[in-house]
């Protein structure tokens, strides 16, 4: 049974009974407490940043590519045969090395800048001067790789390739070219050196079908995306003769790269903006370690993993030296800027 509260007594109670009055509740003084407290939270957090430094101290203070401090080199597709072996090989000559995997193009050269990465390989000098013009940035090159061609196919009819040779092209047909900037101009080059068009002025890296000299070319040139190149030549498609198909759709569209009818020469001048690099800071260029594992990785080992994996189209690329390929930079840098 629920208990009624009871009224408090008054002065006019019988018997002459007092008031009762709520006692007050007991304040304790806990400033000494948490002083304590305070103390012991300040002293936890002093001795997580005295550890955490420690152990930031300790990688930093080891040498670079050993065990704890290994060389960081960020990469797309890092799981490819020539990393691999890379890693091993570099092992095997006391450097440790972290390939990191990125998914697209555009982070890699943001995060060598930041300090995250301490190299990278994954442009071509083109690349890289875009970069460094538009960003105002001063990555530089520290070895070569591998220039891979760009290759002109024809179209196909039944099945088949049109034309086997390409004298056989007609006369005012139209060939198609990837329509991204990089892909364009050197497309272009390819061309142009195979006979098919003449410029108006000399050929850049930045060179763009409005420089083509229409009267005086043999075929039109129609500027598309690089992907669907490859599909409309295997349809069969009469609006175009030929193309230009980038070395990543040349598989996919169940072609080999011995079916093209002409290449760049990846050993001339104009291939130069299109050879495949390793990147550092500019204050690394000297680095012995980050030398060194361009060194290792040029050696044949990796370079015979690199042609698997590129289904033996690489070009190599590494006899060029340092500083053979910043002035290559340089030059492209200054045809960015004049454009």
């Amino acid at each position: 049974m629920k208990k009624e509260e009871q009224p408090l007594m008054t002065q006019n109670q019988p018997n002459g009974a007092q008031p009762s009055v709520p006692e007050e509740p007991v304040r304790v003084n806990h400033t000494a407490r948490n002083i304590i407290i305070a103390v012991l939270v300040v002293a936890a957090i002093a001795l997580a940043i005295f550890f955490g430094t420690r152990a930031v101290n300790h990688q930093n203070d080891s040498a670079k590519g050993s065990k704890d401090n290994p060389v960081v080199i960020g990469v797309v597709g890092a799981t490819d045969p020539q990393w691999v072996e890379f890693t091993k090989q570099a092992e095997a000559q006391g450097i440790y090395v972290d390939i990191k995997d990125f998914q697209d193009y555009t982070s890699e050269n943001p995060a060598l800048d930041a300090g995250d990465l301490d190299m990278n390989e994954f442009q071509h000098l083109l690349y890289l001067a875009n970069y460094n013009v538009q960003n105002h940035k001063n990555l530089q090159p520290l070895g070569g790789v591998a220039i891979y061609p760009l290759g002109l196919y024809a179209a196909f009819d039944n099945g088949k390739p049109k034309y086997t040779d390409i004298s056989q092209i007609p006369a005012g047909s139209t060939v198609a070219i990837p329509n991204d900037e990089t892909n364009q101009a050197r497309a272009i080059g390819v061309l142009k050196a195979a006979g098919l068009v003449t410029l108006k002025g000399d050929w850049t890296a930045f060179t763009i079908p409005q420089d083509i000299d229409d009267a005086n070319s043999k075929i039109k040139v129609v500027p598309m995306k690089a992907e669907q190149i490859a599909n409309t030549l295997k349809s069969g498609s009469d609006d175009l003769s030929a193309g230009i198909i980038n070395n990543d759709y040349v598989a996919d569209a169940g072609l080999k790269p011995t079916d093209a009818l002409y290449q760049d020469n990846a050993e001339a001048e104009e291939s130069r903006p299109y050879i495949n690099i390793f990147a550092v800071r500019a204050d690394d260029v000297n680095n012995e370690v980050y030398n060194k594992c361009v060194e290792i990785f040029q050696t044949k080992p990796v370079l015979d993993k690199l042609q698997e994996n590129a289904g033996g189209t690489a070009v190599l690329a590494d006899k060029f030296s340092a500083k053979e390929l910043q002035g290559f930079l340089n030059d492209i840098e200054q045809d960015a800027r004049d454009k």
